[in-house]
């Protein structure tokens, strides 16, 4: 099994437009923008656990910076609330979790 970042990026995004629903218009451009300018860090973290150059907790204290970055972004649009926010990136980063462990249970 393969990992392709495009499709985990395309899949963070639906998971963002998942939790804020109503105001997908005013995130989508921002969570674009988020995620395309991690994609680079973000494909390199999932390939160095992929790896197993880096171990799981570091992978996970990783993604909880991401998901830190990304709860920051978001909250910045005024219009979601901080909760919202929250669950649009753990959402995210959920998912790029679930990939790589889904194809680390493969290996």
């Amino acid at each position: 099994m393969d990992f392709n970042i495009d499709e985990v990026l395309a899949q963070m995004l639906n998971a963002v437009k998942g939790e804020v629903r109503e105001n997908w218009d005013l995130v989508k451009g921002s969570a674009n923008g988020f995620l395309q300018s991690r994609r680079l860090r973000l494909e390199l973290l999932a390939s160095l656990r992929l790896k197993n150059q880096i171990s799981g907790q570091f992978f996970e204290d990783r993604l909880k910076d991401e998901k830190d970055i990304m709860t920051s972004e978001l909250h910045a649009i005024a219009i979601i609330s901080k909760v919202t926010a929250q669950n649009a990136a753990n959402a995210a980063i959920a998912v790029l979790q679930k990939a790589v462990d889904s194809i680390i249970g493969h290996v």
